[in-house]
């Protein structure tokens, strides 16, 4: 999160007034001095305060605030955000609406991008709810509109160059690949086509040798593929050509994260998925649409207008653009022409994002579509419906939300089937508890699914 836009208010401890540093006085002579410099009203309350009723009253109702705050915590959870965003932040970075650069010229388009069909073209499913869609399960029943791909297997070999390019990033130097990560390939090799699909592995160093990525390697070796990121080589052709920023990286993999999921959707098109994500349905249906999804179920209104956190209302954790997409093309000119991306911050993320959605507006093109939240991003709404917590042990009661069940073909399970992914945020450190939902209804199931596959792809 952008860190100079948004600042937590300071604590502050009340120190004494200047009158209690005074020298000290007589009990008389200080509420005399009191009594000449105060108004009628202030010597009631300093009457009261020292009378004996006031004095009983305050023993009695303290301790009922204290009860009362105690009962409170034991009933209701409370979470209180503080976002405070400079003004002068604001005015420079979101107030302005500059043009679009040309992009979607009709000299200006590549040859590889229709853009009668990705753009203006009829479409079968509708991504845009309209509303924000905050209460009881009515996110999950939209995913649930989405229907599932009616899929074959294929007769005809399809060459990996052709398939559908599937994208995800580590950075070697942060941590190594382990079964921790690997949680998110399991994932993709158990949901998605495999006879039309090709998850790219793109890291800034060697993992070839990775035995966890070799038996990857050998089991899907026609969908599945490691590359070593070369941000200037992808970078040809684009705004950003020999520019200093594309020397950019932060401890978070944050900023240069963002700059490389960009940068390999242009050169080859497809769908980005986080490290950090573990898939649950097919995302074959969602690929008629070029997107990027919503960051909570509180930063969009679908016009921004009523938000919480309206400057950073979207999220790339799961995105589509198709090869030399102008939208991306736009993305490369902002970039190249906006101050240089904070460290750790989203500034090539949420920000970048906005900024062109607005300038898309402004200049007559139908923008991008918004992923609704509960499709990759369950866990951020309300409490009182937000998938349970993945690295929690399931409640002792069995439920989840409106009485539904944790059981195997419950109510939690059905709305696993409904969504798309589930994004942990980077929470590496965190294990899934034994026996908790995320080992029963997704882990063991990609086991399941993956023995069922077997080394399908040998023949």
């Amino acid at each position: 999160m952008s860190r100079a836009a948004y600042e937590r208010l300071p604590m502050h401890s009340i120190s004494d007034s200047p009158r209690s540093r005074s020298p000290s006085r007589s009990r008389g002579s200080r509420h005399v001095s009191f009594l000449r410099s105060s108004s009628p009203h202030t010597h009631r309350s300093w009457f009261c305060l020292r009378s004996r009723p006031c004095f009983t009253a305050f023993k009695i109702l303290l301790p009922l605030l204290a009860l009362t705050v105690l009962i409170g915590f034991f009933f209701y959870e409370p979470h209180i955000e503080l976002a405070f965003y400079s003004r002068e932040w604001i005015q420079n970075e979101i107030k302005p609406v500059a043009p679009l650069s040309g992009c979607f010229n009709p000299d200006s388009v590549s040859p590889l991008y229709n853009v009668s069909k990705y753009v203006y073209g009829p479409k079968k499913t509708e991504v845009h709810a309209g509303v924000p869609m905050r209460f009881d399960t009515d996110c999950y029943d939209f995913a649930a509109t989405i229907k599932p791909p009616v899929t074959a297997h294929n007769v005809e070999f399809v060459p990996p160059d052709n398939r559908m390019q599937y994208h995800t990033y580590w950075r070697v130097d942060l941590a190594p690949f382990a079964e921790r990560q690997e949680f998110m390939l399991k994932s993709f090799f158990a949901t998605q086509n495999l006879d039309n699909s090709r998850l790219i592995m793109w890291s800034n160093g060697d993992l070839g040798s990775n035995p966890i990525l070799q038996e990857y390697l050998k089991r899907f070796r026609h969908s599945f593929e490691l590359r070593i990121i070369d941000i200037r080589v992808l970078a040809r052709g684009t705004a950003l050509e020999g520019s200093s920023f594309l020397n950019v990286n932060d401890k978070k993999a944050w900023v240069d994260g963002d700059l490389v999921r960009l940068l390999a959707m242009w050169t080859y098109g497809g769908v980005w998925i986080d490290m950090d994500s573990l898939l649950t349905r097919d995302l074959a249906p969602l690929l008629e649409h070029e997107f990027v999804t919503q960051w909570d179920c509180y930063d969009l209104t679908y016009h921004f207008s009523t938000t919480d956190k309206p400057y950073l209302a979207l999220n790339g954790a799961l995105m589509h653009f198709h090869k030399h997409s102008p939208y991306l093309c736009e993305a490369f000119h902002v970039m190249a022409t906006s101050k240089p991306p904070r460290s750790d911050s989203t500034d090539w993320g949420a920000l970048l994002y906005l900024k062109l959605w607005r300038r898309l507006l402004a200049g007559g093109i139908p923008p991008f579509k918004i992923l609704p939240f509960c499709f990759s991003d369950a866990r951020a709404c309300r409490l009182d419906n937000r998938l349970p917590d993945p690295f929690e042990p399931d409640k002792s009661s069995g439920k989840w939300m409106m009485g539904l069940g944790l059981e195997n073909g419950g109510g939690l399970d059905e709305t696993l089937g409904k969504v798309f992914s589930l994004h942990l945020h980077n929470q590496w450190e965190k294990e899934f508890p034994k026996g908790g939902w995320v080992e029963r209804l997704l882990l063991k199931r990609y086991e399941q699914k993956l023995r069922g596959r077997g080394n399908e792809e040998e023949m």
